[in-house]
């Protein structure tokens, strides 16, 4: 039997010689990973937050078996339970080990890609693994789901580390229960291990002590290279910002300018992949003279720095600039996740004081209202915010890999063990992929301005409720009566499509409200030339975004073409293109910057 690419069962012979060879250099490479993972601690410069961290999965964990044994019968039923269907499925392998036919217990979702390889069904042995993790993992889901006496948050917690500790689990992830990797390394007798050490230790060593672990190669991109390389320049700096204007590409562009307001928990170039991706790169060819803030990489210096001041010295500072260079007073605004949350709260102090700079607005996959913010929500109580907030007073920022690891978790079977199984354990380097290589970019967060974030939208919801404070101001969305556009995704696991449906009821003025395909960032970065989703359009949100998608018209294709015909339609009047090197403000470097250049 051919064994093609691990997906068919085989039991290759390994040459022993060699895998004598390579289990001793694997102790060696091991050695390396635990002197990677000691150093920091020897020289005193660790990184926190762990211990916080699993001191809150375990009491959280102990809070439901608490509930469950003050209700003894209760508890015994639901070990009788379980106990029942391992009775099932022990007697349905017993006939498999005979060569009879027998129907699974429990069979994994389709979409599941851990068990794809033949042999999790094909052999007994291996499907009895499966269906022994499915079984019990399915049944602690439930423990976690049916506690009586847990508050909502707590329950939601305990599903969420639950899920977790399952996908750490899985038997697709160990050697000795993965019939792939138990071929794999079989056939290479042990190097693949070795390969797998060597790139653990130097993923170890790159977090300074914690695995940082890779998602795509990190040797093939460079940032102002072959990432964010659309031509433009840099026209203003500050200790918060770096404003992009772009070149143009068009003779003509349309007279109000475009400003965009990307989030600072990732580099801006999520829109700006490369030439076939670039968000940026078409919004030039359509005409548009485009604006674009990067954020700095903050350290401690700027700890003080507030949700405020990235309004003031973000927000305000562009548009400052831009009337200087254009000699235009009112802009098209497009903000991105955390970035449309804050350009939200600007336009509402804005409208509070007269301020008429921006004219209209998108915003793409944000959240002002955090109601139903979803699996991120777990992070968010008051424990867990000053346990955050101690840590952050050590240095004066949090740390990027922190908020990279908790968008991680948010789908730990597609953006974690993967690549840990792949890595460590196949020896494989994982593919370039631009996408992975930006998730992997993280930038760090002052504290005062993450402090403030995680308080007043996630824990407090103040903004939606119109308690949010800018200094003397009372920020009340109602009050932007400007034209807005809101993009939700349909598959979103960081700004909800339902959460975002809702905050964009809460806006003043007209309301265009799109659904696109995928998730937070495929279904943002979906260029009409390559499309690979669909949107669903229906005017203004009303209601429940159940009832608005049953009446919606499903569009096939990128959403692009439709938010341009919206921007032109609010100042369709074209100027004489503008070129960057040209105007009063000097140049200070090339696109992308500077700041962007700056690793976590």
């Amino acid at each position: 039997m051919t064994d093609k690419g691990d997906q068919r069962p085989g039991t290759p012979m390994p040459d022993f010689e060699a895998l004598s060879r390579n289990m001793a250099q694997f102790v060696e490479e091991a050695g390396r990973v635990a002197a990677a993972y000691l150093k920091p601690y020897e020289e005193g410069r660790a990184k926190g937050g762990a211990a916080d961290e699993v001191g809150d999965i375990v009491k959280t964990l102990g809070n439901v078996a608490e509930k469950w044994m003050s209700d003894p019968q209760k508890a015994i039923e639901a070990q009788s339970a379980l106990t029942s269907r391992f009775l099932d499925l022990w007697a349905s392998t017993l006939k498999r080990m005979q060569g009879e036919q027998a129907e699974p217990v429990i069979t994994p979702d389709p979409k599941d890609k851990r068990f794809a390889d033949p042999e999790w069904e094909e052999n007994p042995l291996f499907d009895f693994i499966k269906q022994a993790y499915l079984l019990t993992t399915d049944w602690a889901d439930r423990l976690a789901a049916e506690a009586e006496g847990l508050d909502d948050h707590t329950r939601h917690k305990a599903q969420f580390y639950v899920r977790q500790i399952a996908s750490a689990l899985a038997p697709s992830n160990f050697i000795a229960t993965n019939p792939e990797l138990i071929r794999t390394t079989l056939r290479e007798s042990g190097a693949n291990l070795v390969r797998g050490m060597q790139m653990l230790a130097e993923d170890v060593e790159a977090g300074g002590g914690q695995l940082k672990v890779r998602q795509s190669d990190p040797h093939r991109f460079e940032v102002g290279i072959n990432l964010a390389n659309t031509p433009g320049k840099v026209i203003f700096r500050n200790e918060l910002v770096e404003l992009i204007q772009y070149s143009p590409t068009t003779e003509k562009v349309l007279r109000r300018p475009l400003l965009i307001v990307p989030p600072w928990i990732n580099k801006y170039y999520i829109l700006d992949l490369n030439p076939d991706k670039s968000f940026i790169r078409w919004a030039v060819a359509q005409g548009l003279t485009v604006f674009c803030i990067s954020w700095v990489n903050p350290d401690e210096r700027l700890a003080e720095k507030s949700f405020e001041d990235y309004m003031r010295e973000g927000i305000f500072a562009a548009l400052d600039a831009i009337a200087r260079n254009t000699g235009e007073e009112e802009v098209s605004a497009v903000g991105y996740c955390v970035g449309g949350t804050l350009l939200a709260a600007t336009l509402a102090f804005m409208a509070a004081n007269g301020d008429t700079r921006i004219a209209g607005a998108t915003f793409l996959t944000t959240q002002v209202d955090f109601t139903h913010a979803g699996d991120l929500k777990v992070f968010v109580d008051e424990d867990q915010i000053r346990a955050i907030e101690q840590e952050m007073a050590k240095r004066g920022y949090l740390e990027g890999s922190r908020m990279a690891t908790a968008f991680n978790m948010l789908r730990p079977n597609d953006l974690i063990w993967p690549y840990i199984v792949n890595n460590y354990v196949r020896g494989v380097s994982p593919l370039p992929f631009d996408l992975l290589y930006w998730n992997s970019d993280s930038t760090r967060m002052p504290a005062a301005n993450h402090s403030f974030y995680m308080r007043e939208c996630y824990l407090k919801n103040n903004l939606a409720k119109g308690r949010m404070n800018f200094g003397n101001t009372r920020l009340e969305l109602s009050d932007v009566t400007i034209p807005t556009y809101h993009l939700a995704t349909r598959e979103d696991h960081i700004a909800p499509a339902r959460s975002v449906f809702l905050g964009a009821q809460l806006f003043g003025g007209r309301i265009r409200f799109v659904l696109a395909g995928s998730g937070h960032i495929a279904g943002v970065v979906n260029p009409p030339a390559k499309p690979k989703y669909q949107h669903w359009v229906n005017g203004k949100p009303r209601g429940e975004l159940d009832d608005w998608l049953k009446e919606a018209q499903e569009v096939p294709g990128s959403w692009w073409p439709d938010w341009i015909d919206w921007i032109a339609a609010q100042s369709p009047e074209r100027v004489k293109a503008r070129d960057p090197a040209e105007g009063p403000l000097a140049p200070l470097c090339d696109a992308p910057g500077t700041y962007v250049k700056m690793r976590d």
